[in-house]
């Protein structure tokens, strides 16, 4: 099991690492400063706290999922698009400044998260409780995009 969760560790940190080039410098950046953002905006740092709390949680998720009674290929094709969706959202969103196009990515990220929660709460309820902050901070950061694409 401990192999597992610092495995899914190594690969969601991976995500976040390779999301990170196209952040840091693009949150001071002109077009960002000047975007008219959401109300409810957390202030900078808790984008990171959250993030790395999240991975933890679905790191552990993950591992426990998958030694379940469970598809195998059809969880791992989730994580995988999962992964992709997570990953893509910082480069169409900062570096290429397309925030509907963003939305468009988080959105789905948003549904299959929600998704992989519902589908395989039969198999670890109490488990599934490490997905729900993932989820509730994807509604969170899917209004935050929507508010910018709306608002500019």
């Amino acid at each position: 099991m401990i192999y597992r969760i610092l495995l899914f560790l190594l690969i969601n940190f991976a995500a976040l690492a390779l999301g990170g080039l196209f952040t840091s410098k693009a949150v001071s950046s002109d077009w960002y400063l000047q975007l008219n953002k959401a109300p409810w905006t957390p202030p900078g740092w808790v984008f990171g706290a959250a993030w790395f709390s999240i991975m933890v949680c679905f790191s552990v998720y993950m591992a426990y999922i998958y030694k379940t009674p469970v598809n195998t290929s059809m969880l791992i094709a989730l994580f995988c698009i999962q992964w992709i969706l997570n990953l893509m959202w910082n480069p169409v969103f900062f570096y290429f400044h397309a925030p509907m196009a963003g939305l468009l990515i988080i959105s789905a990220l948003t549904i299959l998260i929600g998704y992989m929660l519902f589908y395989y709460f039969p198999l670890g309820k109490a488990i599934s409780l490490l997905l729900l902050p993932y989820f509730v901070w994807l509604l969170i950061a899917t209004s935050l995009n929507a508010f910018i694409v709306f608002k500019n």
